[in-house]
């Protein structure tokens, strides 16, 4: 395949840069009638599949939602990736993996190998084991063609007290953009490096705060930005927060989306009005 980088960028300028999410929750399940049970879980995940493959950038999955179903979800789940490859769309499995060693090469080859029933186009990973913890995930990544999105500056409130944390002169999310930009520095030519950041979309106050907002910019990373919708953000709060590196956001929704379910041109609709409204963020030109 193409690198990350490559097919997100293309992605992009087709759909625009919103990633939606599949989480099937229990109040989701039950706003759409649906049992809390596998099979509940299999009619929403078909729903969400239909709805959303072929007509976005990005689909998020959330692990979890369906892990909370045993190996019966898990089976769903590998469903739902081999779906959105079907129909030629980029999935992001979010399951923020990170351990060291022999364990974190395990987790890579669950889900950025070419032959696991779980790969994904991308995953989330945790550095707060070390970035370099971190490495055979990128390893894997980069000769596979897949990506791995690193959580920099989470917007729960409780991340401030890690990710601020100032260690040698320099804060916890400083350092992480730092080694991603590096990452990204021998990635293929084009909007975007194949090692993207999770930074929510409500922590604009501290990334003008923390002045990273240049360093995100120069980083080429894609940034994933959850929280627009149900936690109060708007595409608007991206463009100011973000300042420099608005242009690199993927503004990530799910539950303000999925609540138009489960009609699936409802969905749809719901999809389209947030990509209009980010349709703002423009990307930058490509490096040549």
């Amino acid at each position: 395949m193409d690198p990350f980088g490559i097919r997100l960028g293309e992605a992009v300028a087709r759909f625009g840069p919103v990633c939606v999410g599949i989480d099937p929750h229990a109040s989701l399940l039950e706003a759409w009638k649906l049992p809390d049970t596998v099979q509940g879980l299999r009619q929403f995940a078909e729903i969400t599949v239909e709805a959303f493959g072929g007509h976005a950038a990005l689909v998020k999955p959330q692990s979890a939602f369906f892990e909370r179903f045993g190996a019966a979800g898990v089976e769903m789940l590998e469903d739902v990736l081999a779906g959105l490859r079907e129909v030629g769309t980029l999935s992001l499995l979010d399951v923020k993996r990170g351990d060291i060693g022999s364990t974190m090469a395990a987790y890579a080859q669950a889900y950025l190998s070419d032959c696991s029933p779980l790969r994904a186009d991308a995953i989330t990973v945790s550095p707060f084991l070390g970035f370099g913890s971190l490495t055979p995930a990128f390893d894997l990544a980069k000769r596979t063609g897949r990506g791995v999105f690193v959580l920099a500056m989470t917007s729960n409130p409780e991340a401030g007290h890690v990710q601020h944390a100032v260690w040698e002169q320099e804060t916890v999310s400083g350092a992480i953009i730092d080694e991603v930009a590096e990452a990204n520095a021998l990635a293929s030519a084009g909007t975007f490096g194949d090692v993207g950041m999770v930074v929510g979309a409500t922590v604009g106050e501290d990334i003008a705060d923390l002045g990273l907002g240049e360093r995100l910019a120069q980083s080429r990373a894609p940034l994933l930005a959850p929280g627009v919708g149900a936690q109060g953000a708007t595409v608007g709060d991206i463009g100011r927060g973000f300042g420099a590196a608005a242009p690199l956001v993927l503004p990530a929704t799910s539950r303000a989306v999925l609540e138009a379910g489960p009609d699936v041109d409802a969905l749809r609709k719901a999809l389209q009005a947030v990509q209009e409204e980010a349709s703002a963020l423009r990307p930058p030109a490509p490096l040549d």
